[in-house]
């Protein structure tokens, strides 16, 4: 069983209250891949890259991680995204970003298009999320969602993660369109209250409900200050809520890993109610950490 998850890695910049920049790579389906990597899940990221130094970085970290590399496009003459964390005094966090011209928006262009459908043919499991639909344009989506369809006709699977982010679109009726087809195409639906209420402003469960019977759903929502996952497999449904943390660092990552720990449950057998457990754990142990990419010491305080 291998999986693809498909998206954007970018630079991060982290600047600090002296002036000076650490230097990270993130990307939503790259944390998920970087999780399911350490869960011992057979996983490649489906990207474009530049030639350039911080493209070369981001794959040797790739590997290290156990990441396949296979379906990874070198793009000559390109470079990554880029964006920079800035932190306000009273600690709020505001992102900004360089990506108009990244080598991952033409992943699926016509010049790679082939190569990109050809590779994702060989999967089992494709992951993606609305992040990942918002960077290839109308007729690069029509391109992905052509070779997640030729995959599921050979019997593999697709997982498809909401996360709605307005900044990547034109305006929500755009995203909106992309994220019904996408859900209609999936076969195991991620998605939020916030997502939902950013696309549909107040109706978003009922549009994902349509999807129920044909697909499995996990819908996350947080009641009373805690996190739960409202599970819809087959007719049934259940509220899987999660143990609280006393010591919440950073919630950076933490749908991304959720999503890493139900999909690795998921692929081993494990029940949709035993998956959203694993899932609460995994991103609870990620958001008592900074930064998307915990250390991976940490991954000891996991216990699936």
């Amino acid at each position: 069983m291998r999986v693809a998850c498909i998206g954007e890695c970018m630079v991060e910049l982290v600047e600090h209250p002296d002036g000076s920049l650490t230097r990270a790579f993130g990307g939503d389906t790259l944390n998920t891949a970087l999780y399911l990597a350490r869960l011992g899940v057979a996983v490649d990221y489906v990207t474009a890259l530049g030639d350039d130094p911080w493209s070369d970085a981001m794959v040797e970290a790739w590997a290290r991680e156990g990441i396949g590399l296979q379906a990874v496009a070198r793009l000559p003459g390109r470079v990554p995204g880029l964006y920079v964390i800035r932190t306000d005094a009273a600690g709020e966090r505001s992102f900004h970003y360089w990506r108009e011209t990244s080598a991952a928006r033409d992943l699926f262009a016509a010049s790679e298009a082939a190569a990109a459908r050809a590779a994702l043919a060989r999967y089992d499991l494709a992951y993606l999320s609305g992040i990942s639909l918002s960077l290839y344009g109308d007729t690069g989506r029509a391109t992905l969602f052509e070779a997640l369809n030729t995959l599921r006709k050979g019997g593999g699977r697709v997982a498809f993660d909401m996360n709605y982010r307005p900044r990547g679109w034109l305006d929500a009726a755009q995203a909106r369109a992309a994220v019904e087809t996408a859900m209609a195409t999936a076969d195991l639906i991620f998605a939020s209250r916030e997502d939902l209420t950013g696309l549909y402003s107040g109706n978003g469960v009922d549009a994902l409900l349509r999807h129920r019977g044909r697909a499995e759903i996990v819908l996350r929502e947080t009641r009373a200050g805690v996190a739960h996952a409202r599970v819809f497999h087959g007719d049934d449904e259940a509220m899987i809520p999660a143990e609280p943390v006393a010591s919440v660092i950073d919630t950076t990552a933490a749908g991304d890993s959720f999503a890493a720990g139900y999909l690795a449950a998921r692929l081993a057998g494990r029940t949709p109610v035993a998956a959203a457990g694993i899932g609460h754990q995994l991103a609870g142990v990620v958001i008592r950490h900074r930064g998307a990419v915990i250390p991976k010491d940490a991954m000891r305080e996991f216990q699936a």
